[in-house]
């Protein structure tokens, strides 16, 4: 029997508000179209009744009233999530082999934000944290738990988008560094904030998570009216496969298929405005599987929505064009688990690590790292968190590439006498996580495995 592996997605970001001022403002942003806010204006453009240059369709399908219906408490994402992680709630969606629906939380940190209109929850963890608990409280064991990053914009607007991962504005190291000493976690999959890839989140991607949940690939372009997506400027996949067999990109080009280490997968949206999967895209799936293709099905929406509609619309999918393939059976997955299943990559263990802080003399300790096997990328994640709470991201020394590395605390990085705790994080090839944390003080190594 055949398997087509199925990954929900859900970019979660926590609670969301939007105005009526802040909606017109975003079809000004969108379409460079100007109009006074009312209830009623809102209610012509849902239902297409004011001319506006052949964008009347798009704007109706920016405006969806589901699309509007935000999640803007944690109260109102509270119900939610106790709703549809119910073992209730799941199971009226099995999937061939019984088993209820799965998730895919990639949580976000807003941070380092000055003006926040939209009313994130601003702070490291806090969204983590939420559904970290509310996975433990549900007994939710089979879904993931992943990363998701939203580029800073120049300016420190919370609401607004941007594109590059390593601007002088951007909190990646310390979201990253503090969720590794922290909460001794550290991600193997991805899903790219603001739907945007680009060189420098390529490449950061290529050097530690080995899974990116991805490409935006379409038949056609349907968003050519919208400005903020238009000519490649947010969620540009033009040039990769429409395949749903995942792909090595290439180092120059993350869009076409190459000899870089990490996969892409291709995911499309559900219950938004543009790249949405539909039955044309569900068949394609299936009839690829019933070809030999190694092949995963995912899909994204958020969690500031109510996706409980967006799970029912995927079930009908599935189910409706399943009856077309009946020797093919679909899977929900975990991230990981999908990746390494679908591509039948080869069985492995964690990498454990033999972690060694060495004086040298008064002035200089060398912490010595390695790895038991080789892992994903060509060194570890570093992080230092110093006594004054300030936390650090580094470069290792290479002594054997992918397996042995030095990292010196002295006057030209950060005295040892300074330094609270370290954590050392890695992925292995098949996405399986390795995170050590060291307290200097005591000489404490607490060591996590996720995946």
């Amino acid at each position: 029997m055949k398997e087509l592996h199925v990954v929900h997605c859900i970019d979660t970001e926590g609670p969301l508000n939007e105005t009526l001022e802040a909606t017109f403002e975003r079809i000004k942003h969108i379409y460079h179209i100007e109009l006074e806010p009312s209830e009623e204006t809102l209610k012509k453009l849902q239902n297409g009744e004011i001319k506006l240059d052949g964008k009347e369709d798009s704007i109706k399908s920016t405006l969806n009233p589901h699309f509007l219906n935000y999640k803007n408490s944690w109260k109102l994402i509270d119900d939610l999530f106790n709703n549809s992680l119910s073992k209730k709630f799941r199971d009226q969606f099995k999937d061939s082999y019984g088993n209820g629906w799965i998730y895919n939380w990639h949580c976000v940190d807003h941070v380092d934000f000055q003006y926040n209109p939209r009313g994130r929850e601003i702070g490291y963890h806090k969204i983590y944290d939420y559904v970290s608990k509310k996975l433990t409280e549900t007994d939710s064991k089979e879904d993931g738990l992943h990363f998701h990053y939203h580029p800073h914009p120049m300016i420190k607007h919370a609401h607004l988008c941007a594109t590059r991962w390593l601007g002088p504005t951007d909190k990646l190291f310390q979201v990253l560094s503090r969720r590794v000493i922290d909460r001794n976690w550290f991600p193997a999959v991805n899903r790219p904030g603001f739907q945007v890839t680009r060189p420098d989140s390529h490449w950061f991607l290529e050097q530690f998570i080995p899974f990116d949940y991805a490409s935006l690939s379409t038949e056609e372009e349907t968003h050519t009216q919208q400005f903020d997506l238009s000519a490649g400027r947010s969620g540009d996949w033009r040039r990769a496969p429409l395949t749903w067999a995942p792909y090595h990109p290439s180092h120059e080009d993350y869009q076409v298929p190459g000899n870089c280490n990490r996969w892409i997968s291709r995911c499309l949206n559900i219950g938004t405005r543009f790249a949405n999967v539909n039955l044309f895209e569900v068949e394609r799936a299936f009839k690829e599987v019933d070809e030999g293709k190694n092949v995963i099905l995912s899909f994204a929406d958020h969690d500031f929505r109510d996706f409980r509609k967006d799970v029912e619309e995927a079930y009908n999918l599935l189910t409706t064009v399943q009856k077309k393939y009946p020797n093919i059976k679909f899977k929900y997955s975990e991230g990981a688990k999908a990746m390494r299943e679908a591509l039948n990559l080869k069985k492995d263990n964690h990498c454990n690590f033999n972690i060694k802080l060495n004086k040298i003399d008064e002035k200089a300790f060398v912490l010595n790292v390695e790895s038991d096997k080789d892992i994903f990328g060509p060194q570890p994640y570093l992080s230092i968190k110093s006594k004054k709470g300030e936390y650090f991201h580094d470069n290792f020394d290479f002594q054997i590439p992918k397996r042995k590395w030095t990292y010196t605390f002295d006057e030209e990085t950060l005295p040892i006498e300074l330094v609270d705790k370290i954590g050392v994080a890695a992925n292995n090839s098949i996405g399986q996580t390795s995170v050590e944390v060291y307290d200097v003080l005591s000489g404490k190594i607490t060591s996590t495995k996720h995946n």
